[in-house]
């Protein structure tokens, strides 16, 4: 198995998401990089619920 096969098949359950699951995933991955700087993240639940709130309403 090469490396490219090897990506694909762990993305393939978000790229065959409908679009709000991969509108989630996306918006917190985003959320954790923004955090990534921190010494000791905080909020980073309250901000993935909010995301998920948003994308359901």
């Amino acid at each position: 198995m090469n490396q490219e096969s090897i990506i694909q098949d762990v993305q393939e359950p978000i790229t065959s998401a409908p679009p709000e699951i991969r509108q989630i995933v996306e918006r917190v991955l985003q959320a954790e990089k923004d955090k990534l700087y921190m010494k000791n993240p905080r909020y980073i639940n309250d901000d993935i619920l909010r995301i998920i709130k948003e994308v359901i309403k």
